[in-house]
């Protein structure tokens, strides 16, 4: 079985809540489409709202997510030989631990990993940007609204779809698991500058970043320490 799997939270921090979970399960033929709205006892902040446009009036009387037909379906299928894809999926399994004490047990493709690996020559690997990037838009046959957790799920299985064009499934499982060269920095103040290059001209600024920054983004981390 595959899952495609998305979640929407009320922030990108540890102890931040899940607030909508969706799932498409594909075996054998058959799919299945699953989608809830839950309530982890915390309040959406306005931030968060303007991006996946969930408010607390949407949640309030909605179960929490261990009680969600979403969640017991995902539960039912944590199988060794079912693979869950989704775009950052460190991040949505780490949510569903914190959220739920829940840990996958099956196979993992991560789609956004995997796109740096293929597709390097983008110059962004968000799920939207690839997106229009891939033209999988002309590929969707239902109404596709960003940020929505369903919506999402239907994208990144367009994207795994056309991964699958570059390279195989336990290809794309085992890259997966690989760290990511990265060669430009994403953000700050030398956003868009190669980090070989800031290597040599401010190698004490890659160290204290190594040093201070302790949520820095694996792939950076590693690609940082390869250059220095």
């Amino acid at each position: 079985m595959l899952i495609f799997l998305d979640t929407e939270t009320t922030g990108l921090e540890k102890s931040d809540k899940i607030i909508s979970i969706a799932l498409i399960a594909v075996e054998e033929g058959e799919t299945i489409f699953k989608e809830d709205l839950v309530n982890e006892g915390k309040k959406i902040p306005p931030k968060a709202s303007s991006i996946n446009h969930i408010t607390n009036e949407m949640i309030k009387s909605k179960p929490a997510l261990r009680e969600s037909e979403t969640f017991k379906f995902l539960e039912l299928n944590n199988l060794y030989d079912t693979t869950l894809i989704s775009h950052n999926a460190n991040f949505d399994l780490e949510m569903l631990n914190t959220n739920a004490g829940f840990s996958w047990q099956g196979k993992i493709i991560d789609t956004l990993r995997t796109s740096k690996h293929l597709m390097s020559e983008c110059e962004e690997f968000s799920l939207q940007y690839l997106r229009y990037e891939l033209k999988l838009y002309k590929k969707e046959k239902e109404k596709i609204i960003p940020h929505d957790a369903l919506s999402d799920v239907r994208v990144t299985k367009l994207l795994y779809e056309t991964l699958l064009e570059l390279a195989s499934e336990d290809e794309l499982e085992d890259l997966s698991t690989k760290n990511v060269l990265m060669q430009k920095f994403e953000f700050g103040k030398y956003a868009g500058r190669y980090i070989e290059e800031i290597s040599m001209i401010d190698r004490g600024y890659l160290e204290w970043m190594l040093n201070n920054i302790m949520d820095l983004d694996e792939d950076l981390r590693y690609s940082i320490k390869y250059y220095l």
